[in-house]
């Protein structure tokens, strides 16, 4: 009999590419939507037009990310991490994942609601998904805010971990997903 294969200590490698292309896409949205909503300059507007596409650009990446997630195994952690924190790593991917679908959703059904064009580039316009209702708007518009604060959060708490487990614990997490060799 064969020994079954040694699980890899590392993500695959469309996971790794999704996560670093995904890093600086999120990072980059959560700064435009700060600056839109802080600026009544000109600069709104640009920064609008760039907030749109970016948002639908993470979704398609997002789902994607599921998809490789779902068919590929994740490394083990490691054997002396406690039950509690192996918890809270599986439940903190998962909300990381329900956040980056739920925030360009939410967008898009908040323009939707207000009546507000989608425009992505050239002559590309997504269609409304909700109808025109302003009470819907503004509920949607307070929830996008919310999600944004939690998705912030989230990803504050997933950079403190990772660095944690790269410079402290030096327990191979962090490695993980930088790098692909076993």
């Amino acid at each position: 009999m064969s020994a079954a294969p040694k699980p890899s200590r590392h993500f695959n490698p469309y996971a790794r590419l999704m996560h670093w292309l995904m890093v600086p896409l999120v990072i980059a949205m959560l700064f435009i939507g700060i600056g839109m909503v802080a600026t009544l300059s000109p600069l709104h507007q640009t920064l609008l037009s760039i907030h749109k596409p970016l948002g639908i650009a993470i979704l398609i990446l997002v789902v994607i990310r599921l998809a490789v997630r779902l068919t590929h195994r994740t490394p083990p952690l490691p054997d002396d991490m406690p039950r509690w924190q192996r918890g809270i790593a599986h439940l903190s991917h998962w909300v990381f994942y329900a956040l980056l679908l739920a925030m360009p959703l939410v967008g898009w059904s908040m323009l939707s609601a207000g009546g507000f064009p989608i425009h992505l580039f050239g002559p590309v316009n997504l269609p409304p998904i909700l109808p025109q209702d302003v009470r819907l708007y503004a509920f949607l518009r307070a929830a996008h805010t919310w999600l944004a604060l939690a998705l912030f959060a989230t990803f504050l708490a997933h950079l403190g971990a990772a660095l944690f487990h790269g410079l402290i614990r030096r327990d191979g997490v962090f490695s993980s997903m930088a790098r692909g060799r076993d």
